[in-house]
């Protein structure tokens, strides 16, 4: 069989990179992009030197729609039937009243886990849909389940990406396109230290006293989602570490 073409947007750290590394593990060929290009470079010589696999690295903010636009139509004619879309690019920013939130910190969330992926959802799917084949998987969170105190705005977005998965599938069943979305609980990943501006102390106390969901376990369960047969989807699927039972409840051993 001929290796399928997976994109991941985010792939320079987290859930992103681990997808990467399955993906690669796997056979596929993988075009990864992200803001910083020496951790893409770095990833690229990792997986061609443990894997052998097909990497293509693009530099790329999901939040400008024009760079989105033209990443995608300028990819190399070998690499246009892109199989697998993991959006996966996201972060939060602050944790505060309303009053009291960042817009700034509010429109990047907004910009990059609403925006960006639709932006880059459009230019993908376009391929998608006139190959009538393809498979997105979209990146939500627990926070797009359960709104929590001074979440606001990032529950918000991922509430978001909730309503535009489901908007997705109804859009393209027509096409044989698969759309699943993949939403972890709690995660061990740069998640905290960029929510709380570098602060390390305040990020790692988000982890202490249970065992939290690793990039790993969710690469696995997106991996999973991606290998079942053509007429089989998961539509949602909700990954929690067993210490946490919703958005804030969380068994913590003292």
């Amino acid at each position: 069989m001929t290796p399928k073409v997976t994109f991941i947007t985010g792939a320079t750290s987290g859930i992103g990179r681990s997808c990467a590394f399955l993906f690669a593990e796997a056979g596929h060929r993988l075009i990864l992009c992200g803001r910083r290009g020496k951790r893409l470079q770095a990833i690229k010589d990792q997986l061609e030197g443990a894997y052998g696999a097909a990497i293509l690295t693009m530099v790329l903010d999901v939040r400008d729609r024009s760079s989105v636009e033209k990443t995608v139509k300028s990819l190399p004619d070998d690499w246009k039937n892109i199989d697998i879309l993991i959006n996966n690019a996201g972060l939060a920013l602050g944790l505060s009243e309303i009053w009291e939130g960042d817009q700034d910190e509010w429109d990047r969330m907004i910009d990059t886990n609403v925006k960006g992926l639709l932006y880059v959802s459009r230019a993908v799917l376009a391929g998608m849909t006139e190959r009538k084949s393809g498979h997105v998987v979209n990146i939500g969170s627990i926070a797009g389940r359960e709104t929590y105190y001074r979440g606001n705005v990032y529950c918000a977005t991922k509430s978001a990406v909730d309503a535009i998965s489901k908007g997705m599938r109804i859009d393209l069943a027509g096409y044989g396109i698969k759309v699943s979305q993949v939403s972890p609980g709690a995660t061990e990943t740069e998640f905290s230290l960029v929510r709380f501006q570098g602060d390390g102390v305040r990020a790692k106390s988000v982890y202490e006293g249970f065992t939290p969901l690793s990039p790993d376990d969710v690469a696995a369960a997106v991996f999973f989602v991606t290998t079942l047969p053509p007429h089989v989807n998961v539509d949602d699927l909700l990954l929690m570490p067993t210490s946490q039972a919703g958005a804030t409840i969380i068994h913590r051993q003292k």
